[in-house]
């Protein structure tokens, strides 16, 4: 019986890890910038904040052509939402963190915004 529990426990702290290290690890951090496409709030179940910013740069493809990016990020905190949502179009620095999978509640990408940099 000893040894049923000591199973139970391993497995549970090996999927715990994992779980943690899945969608709780802040995998990178850092700032995107570009002209904010949308915000909006959206969900079936659980409404969550999404956005679209637009980076301009050179790309692949044909040499000097001016390509454009989309980041589609998720935003957890609602005041930095309304601040994005009332400035659409505008050019925005936006502070990110990555982590390795989504949660539903969280949003729907695994890049959460969680502070404006700069807006311009």
């Amino acid at each position: 019986m000893k040894k049923v529990w000591i199973i139970v426990i391993a497995v549970a702290l090996v999927l715990g890890g994992f779980l943690w290290y899945k969608y709780f690890f802040v995998f990178a951090e850092g700032v995107k910038s570009g002209y904010l496409n949308y915000a909006n709030k959206k969900g079936y179940i659980f409404k969550t904040y999404e956005g679209k910013l637009i980076q301009e740069g050179f790309g692949r493809g044909k040499t000097g052509a001016l390509t454009s990016y989309e980041f589609e990020f998720s935003v957890e905190n609602e005041a930095v939402f309304k601040q994005l949502e009332e400035n659409s179009g505008k050019q925005f620095d936006l502070h990110y963190k990555e982590y390795n999978g989504a949660i539903p509640w969280r949003g729907n990408t695994k890049y959460i915004v969680d502070k404006v940099v700069n807006m311009k």
